[in-house]
């Protein structure tokens, strides 16, 4: 059965507006409101399991919520987000293999990791998947982030660690010299290499790009000032 008039409103509406309410949320560290968007797309989604961007969505907000919940050290919580938000990334790279849906499906894998089991679980899906957003759109900024994401997580006997890191989140920075996220983690990498002096300088121009991200703020103000 073809979805009614009003859902195709709804995720028309969802395409040009998800992304700032979520990124608002994200930024201010608003738990509840994700959770309550998360409700909303998934509604959507349960409604229309054959659209991608209603999959995609919930995705997103469950993507959301787990790095918010990993900001505040709740590691449960995160994994329970993101383990929400897999199957439906899932069902919208089956639907459209897009290199944007493959980098959110891989950010949920590498939430998805709490422990030993986990990781040998969701691992080497995680980098298949941030493999494949990068082949699909090696100019995009976002892809680039995500990649060094898992790089920052991934340790380094199995490729990964703060050099490999950094250099994705200066490849997404030469690509974007405006994207808040890409300092931010920059500095994130650039603190665990040991680096403090460069790490709050890059944490200094994330909070210049994006004043309201709460993360942000917390990652300056634990990191050395020399």
């Amino acid at each position: 059965m073809a979805p009614d008039r009003s859902l195709l409103l709804f995720l028309g509406a969802a395409v040009v507006f998800a992304a700032a309410p979520l990124e608002t949320a994200r930024d201010q560290q608003d738990r509840a409101a994700l959770q309550k968007m998360i409700g909303d797309y998934s509604a959507a989604a349960a409604k229309a399991p054959d659209n991608s961007e209603a999959q995609f969505r919930m995705a997103l907000a469950c993507s959301y919520l787990a790095q918010v919940a990993n900001e505040q050290h709740d590691r449960k919580a995160a994994r329970q987000a993101a383990e929400q938000g897999i199957k439906p990334g899932e069902r919208a790279v089956a639907l459209k293999p897009s290199p944007e849906y493959y980098r959110v499906l891989g950010t949920l894998y590498g939430q998805g990791i709490t422990d030993v089991l986990s990781g040998l679980s969701y691992g080497p899906k995680a980098k298949a998947a941030l493999t494949k957003a990068v082949e699909g759109a090696p100019k995009d900024p976002a892809v680039w982030v995500a990649h060094g994401v898992g790089n920052y997580y991934l340790p380094a006997q199995l490729g990964g660690g703060a050099p490999a890191a950094i250099a994705d989140f200066r490849k997404a920075i030469e690509l974007d010299p405006k994207n808040a996220e890409a300092y931010l983690w920059l500095g994130v990498a650039l603190r665990k290499d040991n680096k403090d002096a460069e790490a709050r300088q890059a944490l200094a121009k994330a909070l210049a790009l994006d004043p309201n991200r709460v993360w942000a703020k917390q990652q300056l103000e634990k990191t050395p000032s020399k």
